[in-house]
């Protein structure tokens, strides 16, 4: 906790904002992208790790604007959800500690590509699926009682959604390091809901789910902040802006012709 707050006073300026907004432009970026012209990503922003070892650093990055689904209504379903979480995340957490963990997850991806490169020879581009889904454990565990409308019928509350989410986490990992030994029935069975049993898709929901445990166990960012906390933090943000701005006010200025020392 002591080095978290360590790192929020010496780089929180350069925490971005609103950060999920920005995250969801870019999602609607990359889905327009898919759309018309499929062969600017692939060839040139996926997360290629092949590519990424070849000096083409900027795919460590530029991959994420890869949408969470290839459908229109979904996708515009998903980027709700995803906005209401992530900026519910940084209310509570703040603007610097969200960036941390959306940032790490992204670059735990990159790693992970690259592992699974140079151990199994498969290049996976992803985007940031698994790591949105990481997302979700630290939402409940702030509002573990919310309740919402599941399959927009059946009220329920984020607590049993967790564990729904967790349990699919599982068995992906589980299913994919166990891949040899599937059958293609079951492999089937396991792809309709949305499982892949694959070693690669395994590392990736494993890096995600390692970024939240990590990330709550060291910092223990999961807690919730008093109402108190977060009016002290949005207070302080208005006298530093309050401070820059009268750092920027001239100092002195002649009384005949209006002139400061910064004219």
């Amino acid at each position: 906790m002591k080095l978290l707050n360590q790192l929020e006073k010496k780089f929180g300026k350069y925490a971005i904002k609103n950060l999920m907004y920005y995250i969801i432009l870019l999602y609607a970026l990359g889905f327009a992208i898919l759309l018309f012209q499929p062969d600017i990503y692939y060839n040139w922003l996926a997360l290629d790790a092949q590519a990424i070892l070849q000096g083409q650093i900027w795919r460590i990055f530029t991959y994420i604007i890869y949408p969470p689904s290839g459908s229109l209504i979904t996708i515009l379903i998903s980027l709700y959800f995803y906005y209401i979480v992530g900026s519910m995340l940084e209310r509570q957490w703040g603007t610097f500690r969200f960036n941390l963990y959306f940032f790490t997850g992204v670059l735990l991806h990159a790693v992970a590509a690259i592992f699974i490169y140079l151990v199994w020879g498969m290049v996976l581009m992803m985007g940031t699926y698994y790591l949105n889904l990481s997302m979700f454990f630290a939402f409940a565990a702030l509002f573990p009682n919310m309740q919402v409308l599941f399959m927009w019928l059946i009220p329920i509350k984020m607590k049993y959604l967790a564990w729904i989410d967790g349990a699919y986490f599982v068995v992906t990992i589980l299913a994919g390091f166990m891949s040899d030994y599937i059958s293609p029935a079951l492999y089937n069975r396991l792809a309709g809901f949305g499982i892949v049993a694959n070693k690669a898709y395994a590392v990736m929901a494993l890096v995600s789910l390692l970024n939240f445990l990590i990330y709550a166990s060291t910092f223990g960012s999961v807690k919730r902040m008093s109402p108190k906390e977060v009016q002290r933090r949005a207070v302080y943000a208005q006298k530093v802006q309050q401070a820059q701005k009268m750092r920027d006010l001239p100092r002195h200025k002649c009384v005949i012709c209006g002139r400061t020392e910064k004219d």
